[in-house]
């Protein structure tokens, strides 16, 4: 159920970029609850802006946040242990980070880079749980959701594997370009550099077997490569 536009007072924050008009309590963890408990979780939520270049979280902190970005871009990123950095995945205004909260884990496994100025609207660990005191079906709701989308990642993982590599890589990048691209004549361009590193671990393959997809992609005319930046043809 939708929540009403009024309730949402996010588009009333200072910020360059446009505002979604997607509410917090439209996304997929909220679904099915009723109009007390939107009202309520709407009511709840915090909002705060952050500038291009700065974390919203880094990895290994407390994992004490979850929210819904309202405008900008961001950045997942992952540190390994010898100090190479990974671009996991960019997330755009409607999207939904920090569900970790709500695990056992404690921390985040990822940091997350504004990549311009960026609002964000949801919860601490604590403000949610006392919501979820006041309102015991809100939290019942968040479970049945999360199962559900556990089963439907496990679901992608399974096709994934028996996907072309090739294929796989083509609507990943395909994927990025038509959220985050910018379009020209002859397609879609992703202007941001992605390193081969980052391409195997978003569609979860070996950096030489990404290596050798992109080539046959380029080969085919499927991508073509200028410089630091990725052109993505149409299927």
């Amino acid at each position: 159920m939708k929540q009403k536009k009024s309730l949402c007072s996010c588009k009333d924050m200072p910020v360059s970029g446009a505002v979604t008009g997607l509410c917090i309590g439209q996304v997929w963890l909220f679904e099915s609850l009723e109009p007390p408990e939107l009202e309520a979780l709407v009511t709840a939520a915090v909002r705060k802006v952050y500038a291009a270049g700065e974390a919203i979280f880094a990895q290994a902190d407390p994992a004490d946040r979850m929210f819904l970005l309202k405008a900008g871009r961001v950045r997942l990123s992952k540190l390994l242990e010898d100090g190479t950095e990974f671009t996991l995945d960019i997330r755009k205004a409607g999207d939904f980070l920090g569900e970790n909260m709500l695990s056992e884990e404690g921390t985040y496994p990822v940091s997350a880079w504004c990549m311009e100025e960026t609002l964000t609207c949801g919860f601490s660990k604590e403000r949610f749980e006392t919501l979820v005191v006041g309102h015991p079906r809100i939290g019942l709701q968040v479970m049945k959701n999360l199962s559900k989308r556990i089963s439907s990642l496990s679901s992608r993982i399974e096709s994934m594997s028996l996907t072309h590599l090739g294929d796989r890589l083509y609507q990943v990048l395909r994927t990025m370009a038509m959220e985050h691209g910018v379009k020209s004549k002859d397609g879609l361009v992703i202007q941001f550099p992605l390193t081969h590193e980052d391409l195997a671990f978003l569609v979860g393959a070996h950096r030489v077997s990404v290596t050798r997809a992109l080539k046959e992609l380029k080969r085919a005319g499927s991508i073509v490569q200028h410089k630091r930046q990725l052109l993505v043809r149409s299927a």
